[in-house]
């Protein structure tokens, strides 16, 4: 189903993200569309993770900022990412963890982080059990990438990552076996995987 003529504004979002409530159980990951892997991708993913997901108020609608890897990275090198990474002990919580790591990442301190709702955790293929934060950005911000870790800093209209005529299944062997995956390609850029799964899990909590 198309979302095309929903009515996309930053009041709209907040209103959608204030009745997102997590789930207990792992419901959504990598093994949806890998259903021989469910319980695999379960009980491996033991490792603590936190991504922020970043509303932008464009003039236009919506978007959502996002982050290309750099390629010497040792996991998900050169890949699509929202901000965010490992839940360090010091952290304290999840959502603590997101702003961090958005602000190590991009150079956007907690004081433009708003959040906003918090999505199920995302069970990753490659061990990690990753807690969403949806939030909105306050103006004022200075986009600062660290080199060490950031490719590009960009953002995609809501309203097109929205939009399940967007959603293409892909797949690659990996390891002997072939594993499926969601792909939302936009102009240079090809999200996939994780964070296209995350996407397509937002859409599902928020705009089906």
């Amino acid at each position: 189903m198309s979302v095309n003529g929903a009515r996309f504004t930053i009041g709209d979002f907040r209103e959608r993200a204030s009745t997102a409530a997590p789930d207990v159980d792992p419901v959504f990951g990598d093994h949806i569309l890998n259903p021989e892997f469910t319980d695999l991708v379960i009980q491996n993913a033991v490792k603590e993770a936190a991504v922020l997901i970043p509303i932008i108020d464009r003039p236009d609608g919506p978007s959502v900022l996002l982050t290309q890897r750099t390629e010497h990275l040792r996991t998900h090198s050169g890949q699509i990412a929202f901000p965010g990474g490992r839940i360090d002990p010091e952290d304290g919580t999840a959502e603590f963890a997101a702003i961090r790591e958005c602000e190590e990442e991009t150079g956007i301190g907690r004081d433009h982080v708003e959040i906003v709702g918090r999505l199920p955790d995302y069970i990753a293929g490659s061990g990690f059990r990753i807690a969403p934060f949806l939030s909105v950005l306050r103006p004022g911000y200075n986009l600062v990438p660290n080199p060490d870790e950031v490719e590009a800093v960009f953002d995609v209209p809501l309203a097109f990552l929205m939009d399940t005529a967007n959603h293409r299944h892909g797949s690659r062997v990996l390891g002997g076996k072939e594993r499926h995956y969601y792909e939302m390609p936009y102009g240079e850029r090809y999200i996939w995987g994780i964070t296209a799964g995350i996407i397509r899990m937002m859409y599902e909590r928020l705009y089906r």
